[in-house]
């Protein structure tokens, strides 16, 4: 799905036969330190749980293991 705020441009015949068309970047909504951090923050928490879920199979095991 396309962001509405992104700015597109587009080749036209003066454009293509050689004038100076203008360098417009793209806005994004969510870019930056705020995104990377967050990705991070998500990342971190991923790990944790699946390390916790990791440990409470493992823990599962060790039970299971002292009824033989």
């Amino acid at each position: 799905m396309a962001d509405p705020t992104t700015t597109v441009t587009t080749v036209t015949a003066d454009t293509a036969a050689g004038a100076a068309a203008p360098a417009v970047a793209p806005k994004t909504v969510d870019a930056g330190k705020w995104a990377n951090r967050r990705v991070g923050i998500r990342v971190l928490i991923y790990m944790v749980a699946t390390h916790a879920f990791a440990g409470f199979v493992i823990l599962l095991f060790e039970l299971g293991n002292r009824n033989k």
